[in-house]
C-alpha cells in the first residue's frame, strides 16, 4: 500500500485517506496541465508569445484579443473540461465493472448520448449549442437504464453489464448509421461533422454547462472517491466492509453517465480518453484503486495536448481531435489486451 495519511474531521464520521504519492502526482499533473494550456494558447497559425498571451488575458484588449480571448481560450477551456469529465467518468465505469478495458463508450452510454444528440440535431429540436449536453445526458441515462435492466439478474454482474452495454452500443450505432443513409445531404453533413468529435468552433456556450455540471458533481465525486477503493475488491469483501454494493454501483454509474454524456454533448464523441486516462493515472500514482482526481487531470492533459497536435500537425488543415485520440488509443487498447492476456 502506498504511504498515506488519514485525515479526520472532528465531530464527524467523515475521513479521507491521502496518499502522499497521489497528492504529489496531482500537483505535477496540475502544473503540466497549465503548461499544456499555455502552449495551446500560444501556438497556432499565428504564434503569440506567453507574455503577450498573459497581457491579452489580463487587459482583455490588444492586437491578439480576438485570437486569444474569443477563439483559443474558450476552446482550451472546453477541451480541459471535456477531458476531465471523460477521465473521471472512465475511472468510475472501470471501477464499477472491475475491468480496465471498460469505458462509457464501450458500455453503450456514449452511443446513447450520441444517438440522442444526432436525432436532436437532425430534427431541429435543439437550436442552442448549450442545450446539447442536456440531450446527451438524457440519451446516456436512457441507454444506461436499458443496459441495467437487461443485465440485471439477482444483482448486477460486471461482465454481463459490459457485454450488454456492448450490444446496446452496436444497436444504437446502427440507428445512427441508418439515419445518415436516409437523411438529406445537408443534415447528414452537419451530423457527420459533429460525429468526428472536434473542439473546432467550441466556445463559452459549451464550456459553461460543462463547468456547471462538474461543479454540481463535486460533492458526489468526493463521495465516489471514498467508494472506489472498497468497490475495487470482490463484492463479498466490499459487502463485508459495509458497502452496499449494488446501490453504490448504481450511484457511480449514474455519476459517470452524467459526466460522459455532458462531455459528448459539448464536443461530440471523443473515444479512448475515458479508457486511457484512468489507467495512466493509476500507473503514475501506483495505487491499487483508480485515483479519481488524477484521472480527471490526466484526461484534461491528454485532450488539450491532442487538440494542440490536431491543430498544428498538418497546417492549414485541422484534424478532428476525436480521430487523433482514436489513432493513438487504438494501439494502446491492443497493448492493454495483449498485456491482460499475457498475465492470465
Amino acid at each position: 500500500m502506498a504511504p498515506g495519511l488519514t485525515l479526520l474531521r472532528p465531530h464527524t464520521r467523515i475521513s479521507f485517506l491521502l496518499h502522499r504519492r497521489s497528492a504529489a502526482v496531482a500537483f505535477v499533473l496540475l502544473g503540466l496541465l497549465v503548461v499544456v494550456m499555455l502552449a495551446s494558447a500560444c501556438v497556432g497559425q499565428t504564434y503569440i508569445s506567453p507574455p503577450e498571451v498573459w497581457r491579452t488575458l489580463r487587459t482583455g484588449s490588444g492586437p491578439y484579443d480576438l485570437v486569444v480571448n474569443e477563439l483559443r481560450v474558450p476552446r482550451i477551456a472546453v477541451g480541459a473540461l471535456v477531458g476531465a469529465a471523460l477521465g473521471a467518468a472512465g475511472a468510475l465505469v472501470q471501477t464499477v465493472t472491475r475491468n480496465p478495458l471498460a469505458s462509457p463508450d464501450v458500455i453503450g452510454v456514449g452511443h446513447g448520448a450520441t444517438a440522442a444528440t444526432v436525432l436532436a440535431l437532425a430534427t431541429g429540436v435543439v437550436s442552442s449549442p448549450g442545450a446539447l449536453p442536456v440531450v446527451s445526458v438524457l440519451g446516456g441515462l436512457a441507454a444506461a437504464a436499458l443496459v441495467y435492466v437487461l443485465a440485471w439478474r439477482r444483482g448486477m454482474q460486471p461482465s454481463r453489464f459490459v457485454l450488454t452495454g456492448v450490444g446496446i452500443g452496436v444497436a444504437l450505432s446502427a440507428v445512427v448509421q441508418l439515419y445518415l443513409t436516409d437523411s438529406e445531404l445537408e443534415a447528414a453533413e452537419q451530423v457527420k461533422l459533429w460525429l468526428t468529435g472536434s473542439l473546432n468552433g467550441r466556445g463559452w456556450a459549451q464550456a459553461e454547462p460543462l463547468a456547471v455540471v462538474l461543479a454540481l458533481s463535486l460533492p458526489a465525486l468526493v463521495w465516489a472517491s471514498r467508494a472506489l477503493r472498497p468497490l475495487g475488491l470482490d463484492p463479498e469483501t466490499a459487502a463485508g466492509l459495509g458497502v452496499r454494493v449494488d446501490r453504490t454501483r448504481l450511484g457511480l454509474t449514474v455519476l459517470g453517465v452524467v459526466l460522459a454524456a455532458t462531455a459528448t454533448g459539448a464536443a461530440g464523441p471523443i473515444g479512448f480518453v475515458a479508457l486511457t486516462a484512468p489507467q495512466l493515472a493509476r500507473r503514475l500514482t501506483r495505487t491499487p484503486q483508480l485515483p479519481l482526481l488524477n484521472a480527471a487531470l490526466t484526461g484534461a492533459i491528454v485532450l488539450v495536448a491532442a487538440d494542440l497536435a490536431a491543430r498544428t500537425l498538418l497546417p492549414p488543415l485541422e484534424i478532428p481531435v476525436g480521430a487523433l485520440t482514436a489513432l493513438v488509443g487504438g494501439p494502446y487498447l491492443l497493448w492493454l489486451l495483449g498485456r491482460r492476456t499475457a498475465t492470465r
